[in-house]
C-alpha cells in the first residue's frame, strides 16, 4: 500500500470513530443514527449530479451492500441490548477483518504476504484485547453470540460488496453517493415510525449535520482506497476505528487509560507499518 492509501484509511477510521461516538452519546441514539443517515443522503444527492451514476456493473454490489448493511444494523442493535457496545463492536470488527482476507483472495485476487497477514493479525489481537478488557467481568449470553456472529459475517460481506462495487462503478465517488442514499432509504423505512425524513432531520439537525459530513467523508475515503489498494489490509486499517474510539473516550470523556488499552493502541500502531508493506 502507498503511504497516501494508509493515511486515507486511518483518516477514514478516525472519522468513523468520531461520528459513531457522537451518535452513541446522544440522548436518542437510534433516532440520531436515522437522522445522520438521512442527512448523509441529503448531502450526497447534489454531489451525485456532479459525479453521475455508477456503471451498470456496480448496481448488483449496491443492492448487496444496502441489504447486508441493513442486516448489520439490526444484528448490532440486538447484540448491544444483550452484551453492550464495548464487547460487541470490537468482536464484530475483528471477525470482519479475519473473514475479509480469504474473501478478498477469492473474489478480487488480493493475496497478502507475511507482512500483511502479520499486520492484520495484530489488529485482530488489538480488537480482541479491547473486547476482553470490557467484558471480562460479564458473561455473553448465547443469543448475543449469535447476533455478533451474524453482524460479523454480514460486515465482511458488505465490505466486499463495497470494494467490488467501487472498482466496478467507474468512480468510487458515484458509488458512495448512491449507497449513502439507498442506505438512508432502508434506514428510514425501518424507522418510519419516527416521522417523515424532514421531521427526523429537523429535530436532530445539530447532531445530524456534523456526523453526516464525517460519515460521508469517511465512507468516500475508504471506497477510494478500496478502488486502488488491496482490500484486506485497507479494511483492517479502517477497523482501527475501535482504537480511535478508545482514544476519543480517554481524551474527551476522561475515561481511564488502562494497561489493556495501552497494549491495544500499541499493537494497532505496530500494525500500520506492516500493512504499509502489504
Amino acid at each position: 500500500m502507498e503511504s497516501i492509501h494508509v493515511a486515507a484509511a486511518l483518516l477514514s477510521a478516525a472519522l468513523h470513530a468520531g461520528w459513531n461516538a457522537a451518535v452513541k452519546a446522544s440522548p436518542r441514539p437510534a433516532e440520531a443514527m436515522a437522522a445522520q443517515m438521512l442527512m448523509s443522503a441529503t448531502i450526497s444527492l447534489p454531489f451525485l449530479l456532479w459525479s453521475g451514476f455508477p456503471e451498470p456493473a456496480a448496481w448488483k454490489w449496491i443492492a448487496g451492500s444496502t441489504l447486508t448493511n441493513t442486516v448489520v444494523v439490526i444484528a448490532l442493535l440486538k447484540a448491544y441490548e444483550l452484551a453492550g457496545f464495548g464487547i460487541v463492536y470490537p468482536v464484530v470488527r475483528a471477525m470482519s477483518v479475519v473473514l475479509v482476507v480469504p474473501m478478498a483472495a477469492l473474489l478480487a485476487g488480493d493475496h497478502l504476504g507475511i507482512a500483511g497477514l502479520a499486520g492484520i493479525g495484530l489488529i485482530v489481537v488489538s480488537l480482541g484485547i479491547l473486547a476482553y478488557s470490557t467484558g471480562r467481568d460479564r458473561s455473553i449470553p448465547p443469543r448475543a453470540s449469535l447476533w455478533i456472529a451474524v453482524a460479523g459475517v454480514a460486515t465482511a460481506v458488505y465490505v466486499m460488496c463495497d470494494a467490488q462495487g467501487a472498482r466496478a462503478a467507474g468512480s468510487p465517488w458515484a458509488y458512495g453517493f448512491v449507497v449513502s442514499i439507498t442506505n438512508a432509504a432502508a434506514m428510514w423505512w425501518r424507522n418510519r415510525h419516527l416521522g417523515t425524513p424532514i421531521d427526523v432531520m429537523a429535530t436532530n439537525w445539530t447532531i445530524a449535520t456534523p456526523t453526516a459530513v464525517a460519515s460521508v467523508a469517511s465512507y468516500l475515503l475508504i471506497l477510494w482506497v478500496w478502488s486502488v489498494a488491496p482490500i484486506a489490509p485497507s479494511s483492517a486499517l479502517r477497523d482501527t476505528s475501535s482504537v480511535f474510539a478508545i482514544l476519543i473516550a480517554i481524551v474527551w470523556l476522561r475515561e481511564p487509560f488502562t494497561a489493556s488499552r495501552i497494549l491495544a493502541v500499541l499493537l494497532a500502531a505496530a500494525a500500520v507499518p506492516l500493512l504499509r508493506l502489504a
